[in-house]
């Protein structure tokens, strides 16, 4: 895929999540994917393959939100196999009140037009003074 197709497919998928639909990230992904964020809190860390990404880093998130997480896209920037996406995104917490962050995902495709890497860049502060720690979901 070329640089504009690579964009397109990146705009499908925040179109999707401002909706608050995950699936199409995540079908856009490789099975062998590595989602990566950078850094020092208890959020930073890297994962690879759709499961583990979905038990280790997605579950704990998502099991703090009430509803729906949603996240817009404010710019994409495309080279090559590189579409950099800045955005914002949120969700109501189960205890109340919310969750805001920005992000900037880099997000690298490989083979097949799929996502062979994702790199996020958030304030991690901020994920940590409103969210805590991440905990794996019990189950």
């Amino acid at each position: 895929m070329n640089s504009e197709s690579n964009k397109r497919a990146m705009q499908a998928v925040f179109e999707a999540l401002a909706r608050g639909d995950t699936r199409p990230f995540g079908e856009l992904m490789a099975e062998d994917c590595v989602w990566h964020t950078p850094g020092q809190s208890t959020w930073a860390g890297s994962w690879r393959g759709r499961k583990a990404m979905n038990e280790q880093l997605f579950a704990p998130l998502y099991q703090r939100f009430e509803g729906r997480y949603t996240c817009h896209a404010a710019r994409l920037v495309a080279e090559g196999n590189v579409v950099v996406v800045q955005a914002r995104g949120g969700a109501a917490l189960k205890g109340g009140g919310r969750y805001e962050n920005s992000y900037c995902f880099v997000c690298e495709f490989g083979a097949g037009g799929k996502l062979a890497q994702v790199t996020e860049y958030m304030d991690s502060d901020c994920a940590v003074r409103v969210l805590g720690a991440p905990t794996l979901p019990q189950g």
